[in-house]
């Protein structure tokens, strides 16, 4: 059944127009994927579509029988507790389903917690779970009649939640829009992209890689458009130049349209250029940061988060925190940073290290001061070095003018990681990086993470990102443990669902007389976490591949730094030193990444 039937939808905020002519049908079964750059209109299309706002031009015609659910960025929760505000006055044999869902995402136990002491993450989660008890658990007569229209479901959910919710919309009997940056979710639930582009709607049937290709190959074709304008503009233009005498006779309608190809351009690219996030960063000692028996609760009687985390941080250190939510992974972070002192142990930071943290709230922003002020902090007058560098992060001057309340929630993104990166630092910390990020954005931040000279510590539930960009991942469990595990996001993927399948294998042999296992060490966790020794084809395969982006990376580096060396002046010897010593280490990581990789290559032959 037709669930809804939009035409010609126009939006603006002052200033500049965010979409035209935008139409859109959805069907049951229908699920629309909505992407483009952060300020586009996303969420404004959303709540236009849904009825909550509307549209400066065009029409919504819903479908009789068709009911809206949504979840809103911009949700408000209702006074009361948290149950009362997911399922307000629900019928008790319904109770299961809501305990069910708030356990899935984590909130269980803010049952009876006030909705007006929940943090900006567990506010969200709570949204969620009242937009999902609202759809019900599917089955029923009328599935097919309800649209749910999603705006960043996946935010502060860990990794197995955005897994349950992804089979949850799976079975979603009716109609989805749903704007995430998650490139997973993206890929597997929608049946259409709907890209907004420079104020434009293109329509792409399929998933994400077929957004892509159809924007590829769109960019190909205007590409090619313009070097043939290119080409007829010099022709015409000699035409036009052939002297008075022969114009007078030249008729008025070709030289209007000699002039029109002359004087036409291209379409301004909708940001200019690639985002350039590479920011000169002080060379890093070899000590960084130490962690020795660290552990961490609140309040004297509080349970412990995590203890006895020994860790020490390499000069090119790639490493992921992952685990459940509340497992405490922001809180290490925090301590690795210093502005949380852990209840014990000790953290030693190296002298040359220049420490950035960007964290899940980023830094605090006044929502009245202009970006450019923003910027250049209470203490100066912004200048052309300021507007420059707001230019480069794809704010231009319009934007460097508005009031930071007036940005979208991945503009605030942009410009906070912006604030973060200009304090120059050889040490990142990074905590929930990707929430709201565009996809361009996001893109463009692992790239740079991909060559960036300095250590990298990353807490993030984005699967893709994290196959991307780290090397190793502590694992923080329910037991306060934090284990490292060699190769990355897609070995401890790997390694949980063998111990799984093995799990269940075992419950299903043993039968209704199977009981609880007994807890087991920390030594014992750390050898099932690993794996078996013998490591199946999927894991090695992935290992490689984490492999081969450190060969790619380390001979970026070493080329970079060949340049270098050739480029210098040999008067300046302790350059010369410093810059053939980085070429030497490079060169040696080099070599020990492909032996590495030879060495996996032969374990997956055997």
């Amino acid at each position: 059944m037709i669930l809804l039937d939009a035409t010609g939808l126009a939006a603006s905020r002052p200033g500049r127009q965010l979409f035209a002519d935008v139409s859109v049908n959805l069907s049951s079964g229908d699920r629309l994927g909505l992407v483009g750059i952060n300020g586009t209109g996303k969420s404004t299309l959303l709540r236009v579509l849904a009825g909550r706002t509307e549209p400066e031009a065009g029409s919504v015609r819903r479908g009789q029988s068709a009911r809206i659910v949504m979840l809103d960025q911009a949700d408000d929760l209702p006074a009361g507790t948290v149950h009362e505000a997911v399922a307000p006055g629900s019928h008790p044999e319904r109770e299961w389903e809501v305990d069910a869902i708030l356990d899935r995402l984590g909130i269980a136990a803010l049952a009876d917690a006030a909705t007006d002491r929940l943090s900006g993450g567990q506010a969200k989660r709570v949204a969620l779970a009242r937009a999902l008890v609202e759809v019900g658990p599917g089955g029923g007569p009328d599935d097919d009649a309800i649209l749910l229209i999603l705006d960043e479901p996946t935010n502060h959910l860990d990794i197995d939640a955005i897994a349950w919710l992804e089979d949850r919309l799976a079975r979603h009997r009716g109609g989805l829009i749903l704007v995430t940056h998650d490139r997973h979710v993206l890929d597997r639930l929608t049946t259409k992209i709907l890209e907004l582009d420079r104020g434009k709607p293109f329509l792409h049937d399929g998933g994400y890689a077929s957004y892509l290709e159809a924007r590829h190959e769109r960019d190909a074709q205007a590409a090619t458009a313009e070097s043939v304008r290119r080409n007829l503009a010099r022709k015409e233009l000699a035409w036009l130049r052939r002297g008075a005498p022969a114009r007078t006779s030249k008729p008025k309608a070709h030289i209007r349209a000699a002039t029109a190809i002359v004087e036409g351009r291209a379409e301004a690219p909708a940001r200019r250029g690639e985002l350039p996030l590479h920011v000169d960063t002080p060379r890093l000692g070899d000590q960084v940061v130490e962690l020795h028996g660290v552990g961490h609760r609140y309040g004297a009687d509080g349970p412990w988060l995590f203890r006895h985390v020994d860790l020490l941080l390499d000069p090119r250190e790639r490493l992921g925190i992952v685990g459940p939510n509340g497992a405490g992974k922001s809180t290490l972070l925090r301590a690795m940073a210093g502005t949380l002192v852990p209840e014990e142990g000790r953290v030693v930071r190296g002298s040359t290290v220049e420490l950035a943290l960007w964290d899940q709230l980023g830094t605090d922003l006044d929502p009245a001061v202009r970006v450019r002020d923003a910027l250049a902090g209470p203490d100066r007058k912004a200048d052309w070095s300021d507007a420059a560098l707001l230019e480069r992060f794809w704010f231009d001057g319009d934007a460097q003018w508005a009031p930071v309340g007036t940005l979208s929630g991945g503009e605030r993104r942009r410009l906070q990681l912006l604030l973060t990166l200009a304090r120059r630092p050889n040490v990142l910390l990074l905590d929930e990086p990707t929430n709201d990020l565009d996809l361009d954005s996001l893109r463009a931040l692992e790239d740079f993470l991909d060559d960036w000279p300095g250590a990298l510590v990353v807490v993030s539930h984005d699967r893709a990102f994290l196959e991307r960009t780290v090397a190793d991942v502590i694992v923080i469990d329910d037991h306060h443990d934090a284990e490292r595990i060699p190769g990355g996001y897609a070995a401890w993927e790997a390694a949980r669902r063998a111990g799984a399948s093995s799990g269940a294998a075992a419950n299903r042999s043993a039968g209704s007389t199977t009981q609880p296992a007994a807890p087991t060490a920390p030594a014992e966790r750390r050898a099932a976490a690993a794996g078996p020794k013998r490591r199946s084809p999927s894991t090695l395969r992935n290992l490689m591949k984490d492999q081969e982006k450190a060969v790619r990376r380390l001979e970026k580096r070493r080329s970079a730094l060949t340049a270098d060396l050739a480029a210098l002046d040999g008067s300046d010897h302790q350059r010369l030193a410093a810059v053939g010593q980085d070429l030497a280490d490079t060169t040696a990581e080099l070599g020990t990444a492909e032996e590495t990789w030879l060495t996996l290559s032969e374990e997956l032959d055997s």
